[in-house]
């Protein structure tokens, strides 16, 4: 569940199920704006390529980096290790997180729709955009 208020206690991002010691990956392009310890446990934070202004950033914990503050990273790159909890989770968990600036987003809007059992979205614009127009037939008629 959300929290009531953007600084009120509660849940920002996903848990995903994980063991101690499951490579962590990058989940896009980037570049390492923190790898350190924050309240007990391991953080990695990734600027995202591309990600507009204010950049994105991802977040995950609690991990042992396998990267620095600083070094640039490839979607799929192993950039750390699953740590031991006990955390949040009974079992143990990767925490993901997505921001821009101080607003939390949903990190999973980040993975293909493939990924996440649904089919793509198709939204357009309503306004200023022009009707398509059907496929020209290949009878030719």
């Amino acid at each position: 569940e959300p929290p009531a208020d953007p600084y009120g206690p509660g849940h920002r991002g996903v848990d995903l199920a994980a063991g101690p010691g499951a490579r962590v990956l990058a989940a896009a392009d980037g570049r390492v704006s923190f790898a350190g310890r924050v309240a007990g446990r391991g953080v990695l934070a990734i600027e995202v390529a591309g990600g507009g202004s204010p950049p994105l950033r991802t977040t995950y914990e609690p991990v042992r980096s396998l990267v620095e503050k600083g070094v640039s990273v490839r979607a799929g790159q192993p950039v750390g290790v699953l740590e031991a909890g006990p955390f949040h989770c009974a079992a143990g968990c990767l925490h993901w997180g997505l921001r821009r600036g101080e607003a939390y987003l949903d990190p999973l809007s980040l993975l293909p729709p493939g990924l996440l059992r649904r089919g793509p979205s198709r939204l357009l614009p309503v306004f200023g955009v022009p009707e398509p127009h059907p496929p020209p037939s290949l009878s030719g008629a």
